[in-house]
């Protein structure tokens, strides 16, 4: 009996000296939590023990006090049934929600833990992320100092040596290509490689080639979008590039481009400028341009021009034509190389067909004063030899027939004279002046200045 009453004693008196060491603990492991909330809590192996018949009043009563003490929990309650601890309030992080399941769960007759802990995330308005991450950028950006240095030299060197090879294409290609803008176009393409090397060393110096690639790669698929976005300016400034090396016609050719005939104005990157013979300007887009059919009816001087006569069934033919080429040869603007033709061509209802081929200097002479000076010649002439030109024939129809009455006949009068014969001259004003009218009378529309042409008319004069 005495040696029992001791052992309580015992106990007793260790348990009292045992418990503000505890707390003591629990505190300096807060105050190291606090310093640091990031740091995992350093925890023991040991069994927290109580008495050696633990209550459930026991278990509670130290588990609330440790929790107490740590200060990291709000309205803490601890409830311990059958040696199942049941904690209720609110920790201010994860992790030390989880300390407070471990500390109950190591405490000397717990058999199982159901934590109910909730966690309140404070508010922190701290700059310190901020200020970590500036201080590596700082310390990234002292390192890479040199790599830059040398970025800043070789970028430059090579937009000098570019442009060195640029100037130098443009000399070369001078002779071989006309304008200025295509000479210019394909000096930059030249040169552009000479430009991506040092931007690739650059690159790789700088340890970025994959960067760069990936860069490379979504400029591509934005230039797919872009291009079919601006497909038809793309189509026309290729189609100009295209046309300027073919250079199909020039700066004042008389052309008929896609149905519209003009002068040629110029040509810039997106259309094709004509001067119709009304004086109007026509933009005609170049990819349509270099689709369509062109003539250019100013690339020989040779012109070919036709009209045709119709004589009648009682004249001869052969006669006809001997009179036309007789015309057309004593006229000077006619041009015997090659020679004229006078072909019979069709039978009419009244009249028989003739039809008449003649060259001249499409250039010096203008068709349509020409053609009018022909016309009335071979008129004057196959009149003065007598040969009938009528009128197509022409049938009436009288469904009830023509009613005819007698009438009276008085005397006669005299028949009426016969009217006079329309004299043609040998020659007439419009002989005296066969000049092309064109050149001269567009000459004004041909000066004015047409938007997109001033720095980029990328035909020859």
């Amino acid at each position: 009996m005495g040696k029992n009453i001791i052992r309580v004693l015992t106990l007793t008196l260790l348990l009292y000296n045992l418990q503000p060491t505890a707390i003591l603990l629990a505190q300096s492991s807060a105050e190291g939590i606090d310093d640091n909330l990031e740091t995992e809590v350093i925890d023991t192996d040991q069994t927290i023990s109580v008495t050696e018949s633990v209550r459930d009043d026991q278990i509670a009563a130290r588990i609330q006090a440790i929790l107490k003490a740590t200060g990291w929990y709000d309205d803490a309650r601890v409830e311990v049934q059958d040696g199942i601890v049941f904690l209720d309030g609110t920790a201010t992080s994860s992790k030390r929600q989880d300390w407070a399941r471990d500390l109950a769960a190591k405490t000397d007759g717990v058999v199982a833990v159901v934590n109910r802990l909730t966690v309140a995330q404070e508010a922190d308005f701290s700059i310190d992320p901020a200020v970590s991450e500036l201080r590596n950028l700082w310390d990234k950006t002292v390192a890479a100092a040199p790599l830059i240095l040398l970025a800043l030299l070789i970028l430059p060197l090579a937009l000098f040596l570019s442009a060195g090879v640029a100037r130098l294409a443009r000399w070369a290609l001078k002779e071989r290509l006309g304008t200025p803008f295509l000479r210019d176009v394909t000096a930059r393409f030249i040169a552009l490689p000479v430009f991506l090397v040092g931007l690739y060393i650059v690159l790789q110096i700088a340890g970025l080639t994959q960067l760069a690639i990936s860069v490379l790669g979504g400029a591509g698929v934005i230039g797919i979008v872009i291009g079919f976005a601006f497909r038809d300016i793309a189509e026309n400034f290729l189609a100009s590039l295209l046309l300027s090396l073919r250079q199909p016609f020039r700066r004042g050719d008389f052309v008929d481009v896609a149905g519209r005939q003009g002068v040629v104005h110029s040509m810039n990157t997106r259309s094709t400028v004509l001067v119709s013979p009304e004086g109007n300007h026509i933009q005609i887009p170049n990819a349509a341009v270099f689709k369509a059919t062109i003539e250019n009816f100013s690339a020989s001087p040779s012109r070919r021009g036709s009209f045709d006569v119709g004589i009648g069934y009682d004249a001869s033919i052969s006669d006809v034509q001997q009179i036309i080429l007789h015309e057309l040869s004593e006229h000077d603007a006619i041009s015997a190389d090659p020679e004229p033709m006078v072909l019979a061509d069709t039978l009419g209802a009244a009249t028989v067909t003739i039809k008449i081929y003649y060259w001249f200097d499409g250039a010096a002479i203008s068709p349509l004063k020409l053609k009018s000076v022909l016309i009335r010649r071979v008129k004057k002439a196959l009149m003065d030899a007598g040969i009938s030109m009528p009128d197509e024939a022409r049938e009436i129809i009288f469904p009830n027939g023509i009613p005819l009455t007698p009438l009276s006949v008085p005397d006669a009068p005299a028949p009426p004279p016969e009217p006079a014969t329309a004299h043609e001259p040998e020659r007439s004003v419009m002989d005296e002046d066969l000049s092309n009218e064109v050149e001269r009378n567009l000459e004004p529309q041909m000066q004015v200045q047409v938007e997109g042409d001033k720095d980029s008319n990328l035909l020859d004069s």
